[in-house]
Parts: C-alpha cells; structure tokens; sequence
C-alpha cells in the first residue's frame, strides 16, 4: 500500500473527524471500514508526533538557565 503525504495538524484533524463521522454513520463496508481505520491511526501518530515537537519547543523556550521552570496558567487565562 502507497504510503498517504503527510498533512499539517490542522489538515489531521479535520481528516479525523471526517473519518470518524463516515464510520459513525454505519453505511460502509467491511474493506471501507478497515481503510478508514487503517488511515485513522496514521494521522493519530502524524498528530501526536506534531504534538510532541511542539511540546520539546516550549519546554525549550521555558527553559531559564538551561533549567525547566514550567509557569502555572492561570484560570482566566492570563498571565
């Protein structure tokens, strides 16, 4: 099977979503199902990838001093 270009975070979940709605709805076959599920899970691990580069990003630009100093949010969202 060809491998699928990879798409940007946005593109993944929305495809996903896409995806999700076509199973819920019940109307695909068996060969259908598994395709879509088969392409679910790889841009579940193209979003989680995405994911943890941009979690490594902030941690390094929150680093002070070359020590991690993680600042809590706060619940009305400002600083």
């Amino acid at each position: 099977m060809p491998k699928r270009r990879s798409v940007n975070f946005e593109e993944a979940i929305k495809e996903l979503e896409d995806l999700v709605e076509r199973m819920e709805q019940g109307e695909l076959s068996l060969e259908e199902s598994l395709k879509a599920f088969e392409r679910g899970i790889e841009l579940t691990r193209q979003c989680q990838s995405a994911l943890d580069a941009a979690e490594q990003r902030v941690e390094i630009l929150t680093r002070k001093d070359g020590v991690l100093e993680p600042e809590p949010l706060r619940p009305d969202g400002h600083e």
